[in-house]
C-alpha cells in the first residue's frame, strides 16, 4: 500500500512539473511575440500598436468573439454544430437592453443569457430531438432571431425612445453600464511608462494598464468562464460524459450515459455564452441597442472555435487575434499599415514551421503570401479606410485557409443522433 501511495505521489508531482513546463512555455511564447510585436513598432513608429487604448479597445472588441466562441465549444464538444450562434448574440442584445432598461444593468445580463438560451433551446429542440440537419436549424435560427428582434425593437423600444426624444424605432440608446474597475496608483504609472515607447519595457507596461484601467466587471467574467469551461469540459465527470458524445454517442449510450439530455445542456449552455456575448456588445462595447448589432461576431465566434481547434486555450487565443485587428480599424490607419508587416512575419513563421515538418509545398505558398504581404508593407504608406474595416473578416479567412490541417474536430461532429442506436 505504501509502494503504490509512493507511486501516487511521484506521479502527481511528474503531473505538476509538466503543467508547470507548459505554463512557462506558453509564457515564453507571450514574451517572444510580444517582443516582435515591439520591434514592429519601433521600427513602423506606429505607437497605438501597444497602446494602452489600443489593448483595452481590443479586449472590449474580443469579449463577444470569445464568448460566441466559448458557446460553440459546448455545443460542438457534445457533437452539435451551433451556426446558429449568431442568431443567439442578436436575441441576447435585445433581452438585455429590455431588461437593463427596466430593471438594471445586471439584470440586463441575466436577460442576455436568458434569451440567448432559449435560442440554444429552440437549436436543441430542432437538432436533437427532430433529427433536423444542424446548418439548416441553425441558419433558419439566425434568420428567425434578425426578424425577431427588430420586430421586438420597433414594438418595444419606439415609444421609450420618443418619450426621450433620442435614437429611433430600431435602437435604445442610454443604458446603464455595469460597473468598471481601476487600480489607484498602479494603472497611472503603467501608463506613464507606456507612454515612454521604451523597448517591450512599455508594450508590457501598455497590457497591464489595460487590464488595470476602467475594466468592466463583466470582462473579468468573460475570462473566467474561459477557466469554468475547461474546468468543467476536461476535469470533472460530466464534462467526460459531455465530451463522449461529440466523439462517439453509441458508445457512450452504452455506458449508461444519457446522450440526448447532455446534448441538450451543452447546447442550451451555448446559447447562454452566446447570449452573454449580445448583452455585453449591448451593455459594455456600446451605450445602447440597435438592430443587427452583433455585425457578424457569431460567424467570427466560430471561426475562432475552429481555429483554437475545439479546445479553451486555442479559443482564447483566436478570439484576442480576431478581436485585435477588429480593434484596430477604430485607431490610426497608420497601425493597420504596420499590421501587414506583422501579418508577413507571422506567415513566414507558419511557412517555416511547415517546411520543417517536410511540408514544401504548404511552405512554399504560404511563403509566397508572406511576400506579398512584404512587398504590400514597403510599397504603400497607408491602408484605405475600406480594407481596414475588413481586415478581421480577412485574417479569418487566411487563419482558416493556412490552419485547417492541423485540425481535428470532435468524431461525431454535425451527425444525426438517434436514441436506442447503440443496440
Amino acid at each position: 500500500m505504501s509502494t503504490q501511495i509512493s507511486e501516487a505521489v511521484k506521479e502527481s508531482s511528474a503531473a505538476r512539473l509538466s503543467n508547470g513546463q507548459r505554463a512557462m512555455r506558453y509564457a515564453l511564447l507571450a514574451l517572444a511575440v510580444l517582443a516582435i510585436v515591439s520591434a514592429v513598432r519601433v521600427a513602423t513608429g506606429a505607437d497605438e500598436i501597444t497602446s494602452s487604448g489600443s489593448i483595452r479597445a481590443a479586449l472590449t472588441a474580443t469579449c463577444p468573439i470569445l464568448l460566441a466562441a466559448l458557446g460553440g465549444l459546448w455545443a460542438e464538444r457534445a457533437g452539435v454544430v451551433n451556426i446558429g450562434l449568431e442568431g443567439q448574440m442578436l436575441l441576447g442584445t435585445w433581452g438585455a437592453a429590455y431588461c437593463a432598461y427596466h430593471f438594471g444593468p445586471y439584470q440586463g445580463l441575466l436577460g442576455g443569457i436568458a434569451f440567448g438560451a432559449l435560442g440554444g433551446l429552440l437549436h436543441a429542440l430542432a437538432t436533437v430531438t427532430f433529427g433536423v440537419d444542424h446548418i439548416v436549424s441553425g441558419v433558419a435560427l439566425n434568420v428567425i432571431a434578425l426578424g425577431l428582434t427588430t420586430f421586438l425593437a420597433e414594438a418595444f423600444f419606439t415609444n421609450l425612445n420618443s418619450q426621450y426624444g433620442r435614437g429611433g424605432p430600431r435602437q435604445l440608446t442610454g443604458l446603464q453600464n455595469p460597473d468598471l474597475i481601476t487600480i489607484p496608483g498602479v494603472s497611472d504609472g503603467l501608463v506613464n511608462l507606456n507612454q515612454k515607447h521604451w523597448f517591450l519595457i512599455s508594450d508590457i507596461a501598455g497590457v497591464l494598464a489595460a487590464l488595470t484601467t476602467r475594466v468592466s466587471v463583466v470582462t473579468i467574467l468573460v475570462f473566467v468562464l474561459v477557466v469554468v469551461t475547461a474546468l468543467v469540459l476536461w476535469r470533472t465527470t460530466f464534462g467526460l460524459r459531455l465530451r463522449s458524445c461529440g466523439e462517439n454517442p453509441q458508445a457512450a449510450e452504452s455506458l449508461g450515459v444519457n446522450v440526448i439530455r447532455h446534448k441538450y445542456a451543452a447546447v442550451v449552455a451555448s446559447g447562454a455564452f452566446a447570449g452573454l456575448g449580445g448583452a455585453y456588445l449591448a451593455l459594455v462595447s456600446s451605450p445602447g441597442f440597435g438592430v443587427n448589432q452583433t455585425g457578424g461576431r457569431g460567424y467570427i465566434g466560430l471561426a475562432a472555435m475552429i481555429f483554437g481547434n475545439w479546445r479553451p486555450g486555442g479559443v482564447l487565443l483566436g478570439s484576442g487575434l480576431f478581436g485585435y485587428t477588429d480593434s484596430l480599424r477604430l485607431r490610426d490607419p497608420s497601425t493597420v499599415h504596420a499590421l501587414l508587416l506583422l501579418i508577413a512575419i507571422g506567415l513566414a513563421a507558419l511557412a517555416f514551421g511547415r517546411f520543417k515538418s517536410g511540408n514544401t509545398r504548404g511552405a512554399a505558398i504560404i511563403g509566397a503570401f508572406a511576400a506579398i504581404f512584404v512587398v504590400w508593407f514597403l510599397v504603400t504608406d497607408t491602408v484605405p479606410r475600406e480594407f481596414t474595416s475588413m481586415t478581421p473578416y480577412l485574417l479569418t479567412l487566411l487563419v482558416l485557409a493556412f490552419a485547417s490541417q492541423r485540425l481535428r474536430m470532435p468524431k461525431a461532429d454535425g451527425q444525426v443522433y438517434r436514441k436506442g442506436s447503440a443496440g
